[in-house]
């Protein structure tokens, strides 16, 4: 019998990147129907963004130099899937997963947030397996951080509409 007990730890890095490419693809899906014209918001759709961003403001970019622990950290990404599923119900839209799956055409309000929701989904999952799983890879924390906040991020969304 083979003793796992000083097992490596496997690498899991590449199922958190597999699901923030996938994450990426819907979000550009989406943004690429709207600055295209495909994709005109609605009034409600307009307000349920407009909601988004009041329920994050605090969320929002942080300089480098400040060091959060990794708890908190992980806080910042999985509130957004509260939120994210809150606006989904408010707008009558369904999340869905998105993790190897092509988004479908024409993309819109379903799957702007279904991109969005499923990184705070992992923020969620990695806050209640930290006991159990101990830290996430660092690198995975970083690309999820980086996909909601700062320039060209989820904090950006408002800019990324032209109607």
């Amino acid at each position: 019998m083979i003793s796992t007990q000083n097992a490596p730890e496997p690498d899991r890095t590449g199922e958190f990147t597999t699901r923030l490419d996938s994450t990426w693809e819907w979000w550009h899906a989406a943004i690429e129907e709207a600055q295209d014209g495909r994709w005109i918001r609605s009034p409600v759709e307009r307000q349920v963004m407009d909601d988004l961003a009041a329920a994050t403001v605090g969320l929002g970019y942080l300089d480098p130099s400040v060091e959060l622990p990794l708890r908190n950290r992980l806080c910042r990404i999985a509130t957004w899937a509260g939120v994210l599923r809150l606006a989904a119900r408010a707008g009558g839209w369904e999340l869905v997963p998105v993790t190897g799956v092509t988004p479908p055409r024409p993309a819109g309000m379903a799957e702007l947030l279904s991109a969005v929701h499923a990184v705070g989904e992992q923020g969620e999952t990695w806050l209640r397996r930290l006991g159990a799983d101990g830290p996430p890879p660092p690198r995975a924390v970083a690309g999820f951080e980086a996909f909601l906040f700062g320039p060209g991020s989820v904090e950006d969304l408002r800019q990324f509409f032209y109607d």
